[in-house]
């Protein structure tokens, strides 16, 4: 079935055994002083088992001023090989080969986690941190260079198999490259020439010190997507030059963190980018790996098998479930648990200072304590409520060898997930709901749909654990003319229960607010957002909140803010903005003011039932990676 996916492939010297590869990941799991811990090690042992070709790790920082974030990888001391040693001999273990990848963050490292001002090739402002880096001297930029050369040599006496210079993404080496950012009037500036001095120094500073069987890769942003920055044009050109200084292998990808258009979120098509791969090819000799957005086997064996690429990256599928390259090989691509591209657990948490965690994967981060082990004596569980969490804590459940009852009131399963798919670009989200639903489908859950769960139905089936998922209630304010019969509620406008008019309010602009308020735009209608709070989608993920906002901007949705809804009148609402009554014109009024928990079923069983466990939004509205998590943790417990 994936024929060309799972033939081995060589980098330089290096043989791997399937054309897979984990790009380098910030996991926020290292020491602070940059030091392997077992957690990274359990993470990574677990991929290699998955079947995954290549794991390259990192970023590893090659100097404390090029430290991006807290607990990152660092390769900038001899007292670090240890811990690498012991990393890369469990990867090895399970016939993956392992690399590091060499970063240093430029002017993307914050102040606070260095100490110290960054430094950057020009002094020109970060918009991702906010702060001003000062310029590198040339002596500086030297020592640099020697910096990279060292990290490397490290890397090859810790037992790595190659290593990775990162030159992409806005952090330094990038920075060095373009336009944008590199001011230098020196031999570090000016033409592209110039400007690719640094990362060629660098590659051959590397290869004095590794030797010339050791294979180098070097991950460049093809396409910068910035204004004024290099294009594909400059970007074949670099290329060019680092296969003629002795690179090995091209990691091609694009943009930087401040590219102003969408390039990680599920708005994303898959394999949008793959054609820079394709561009690449056509000047090198040398292997090239694809990257973003590609999610599926399918897709990987298309672009291995038509020559876009000679490798492919699947960073967050990897991390979504780390037997993906065994799965597919087996044939068993119903089993592999989807990367939605939420950003949830991963890149939202890693922006705002955390560790990784998965929406999907309740595992990530602690694969050593949360293993799905078989039952001593197996339980009747009842589950109330279909949604992720009650759908996650039945099917591992049923996994343990318990015996699954699952009730849920409508007529089909993935509760609020449902209706999270609905706005455009956020079709994705399905894909969790029909995995969880083959889970269950294949082990034997009795799904009981249409049927909501009462005290009696369940005190009846005397079962020896109840499971409460029951979600939310959305929340009604308590306004004048609420009761109007061209008011609804968002939830069933996402449903597509009711018919609504072609001028729309939409009163509350969280996320859910948003989604219904683009929703209504894809199909032509007038709306107007009307938000109590100074900022909209405060509850969104960082990675996708900015572009939730730009897609309302692109569909013209008038946004209104700091204005509480006052009264629903014949024709329009009422709102209270800066001490004034203001009013806006609709034929519908869409109400999406948050919800509460459903959690009376929950309060009615306490005392009555031998285990009762209560998990997801019934105990307070929140995400699907909280439902997820908490499902899997009750069911490996019981």
């Amino acid at each position: 079935m994936f024929k060309k996916l799972f033939e081995p492939g060589k980098i330089g010297s290096l043989e791997v055994r399937n054309r897979i590869i984990m790009p380098a990941i910030h996991l926020g799991y290292a020491e602070k002083n940059g030091a392997v811990t077992q957690k990274i090690v359990d993470f990574y042992v677990e991929r290699a088992k998955g079947g995954v070709g290549l794991i390259i790790v990192g970023g590893c920082y090659v100097d404390v001023l090029g430290m991006g974030l807290d607990n990152m990888l660092g390769l900038h001391e001899d007292r670090l090989i240890e811990g690498y040693v012991k990393l890369v001999e469990a990867v090895k273990k399970h016939g993956a080969k392992i690399g590091a990848q060499l970063f240093h963050a430029g002017r993307y490292a914050y102040s606070r986690v260095i100490g110290a001002q960054p430094v950057a090739p020009s002094s020109i402002p970060s918009r991702m941190t906010g702060e001003t880096p000062r310029e590198l001297t040339i002596e500086e930029i030297k020592d640099l260079e020697e910096k990279y050369g060292e990290a490397a040599l490290r890397a090859k006496k810790a037992g790595f198999d190659m290593v990775e210079i990162l030159a992409s993404t806005g952090y330094l080496i990038s920075e060095f490259l373009s336009p944008v950012t590199n001011k230098r009037t020196d031999m570090y500036g000016g033409p592209l020439e110039n400007r690719m001095r640094f990362l060629l120094e660098i590659v051959e500073t590397v290869r004095k010190k590794v030797g010339s069987d050791f294979p180098i890769s070097c991950r460049v942003s093809i396409d910068e997507l910035m204004e004024g920055g290099n294009t594909v044009k400059e970007g074949k050109k670099i290329v060019q030059a680092l296969e003629n200084a002795g690179v090995n292998v091209i990691n091609s990808y694009v943009g930087w963190h401040e590219s102003p258009r969408p390039l990680i979120t599920m708005h994303v098509s898959r394999g949008e980018f793959v054609y820079l791969a394709e561009e690449v090819k056509k000047v090198v000799k040398i292997p090239v790996i694809a990257a973003v957005r590609i999610n599926n086997p399918f897709l990987a064996e298309e672009i291995v098998a038509s020559g876009k690429a000679d490798f492919v990256c699947m960073g967050r599928p990897l991390i979504a479930d780390p037997e993906l390259p065994k799965k597919a090989l087996e044939g068993r691509v119903e089993d592999i648990r989807p990367c939605i591209a939420c950003n949830q657990g991963c890149l939202d948490r890693v922006f705002t200072g955390l560790s990784v965690e998965c929406c999907v994967n309740a595992a990530v981060g602690r694969e050593a304590e949360a293993k799905i082990e078989p039952t001593s004596k197996p339980k009747k569980v009842v589950v109330v409520g279909g949604g992720p969490g009650g759908m996650e804590a039945a099917w591992v459940a049923a996994l343990r060898g318990h015996k699954v009852i699952l009730y849920e009131k409508n007529s089909r399963l993935g509760g609020q997930l449902n209706l999270a798919s609905k706005p455009p670009g956020r079709e994705e989200i399905q894909n969790i709901v029909n995995y969880l639903s083959t889970q269950l489908n294949k082990l034997g859950v009795e799904v009981k749909l249409g049927v909501e769960a009462d005290v009696k139905l369940i005190e009846d089936l005397k079962p020896d654990v109840v499971i409460v998922a029951s979600g939310v209630i959305p929340i009604i304010p308590e306004v004048e003319g609420i009761e109007k019969p061209n008011v609804f509620l968002a939830h069933d406008v996402l449903a597509e229960k009711v018919k609504v008019g072609d001028k729309v309010v939409v009163v509350g602009g969280g996320g859910v607010g948003c989604g219904v308020a683009e929703f209504l735009a894809q199909k032509g209608k007038n709306v107007t957002i009307v938000e109590m709070l100074e900022k909209l989608a405060r509850d969104v993920g960082i990675t996708t909140r900015w572009i939730v906002l730009l897609r309302l901007r692109q569909k013209n949705v008038k946004i209104v803010t700091k204005a509480k809804l006052k009264k629903i009148v014949e024709n329009g609402v009422i709102v209270a903005k800066n001490g004034e009554e203001e009013f806006f014109e609709a034929d519908s009024v869409v109400i999406a003011v948050g919800s509460k928990p459903n959690n009376q079923l929950a309060q009615q069983l306490k005392g009555k039932i031998p285990e009762l466990y209560t998990i997801g939004d019934c105990v307070e509205p929140r995400k699907a990676l909280e439902a997820i998590h908490e499902g899997f943790d009750v069911a490996i417990k019981i």
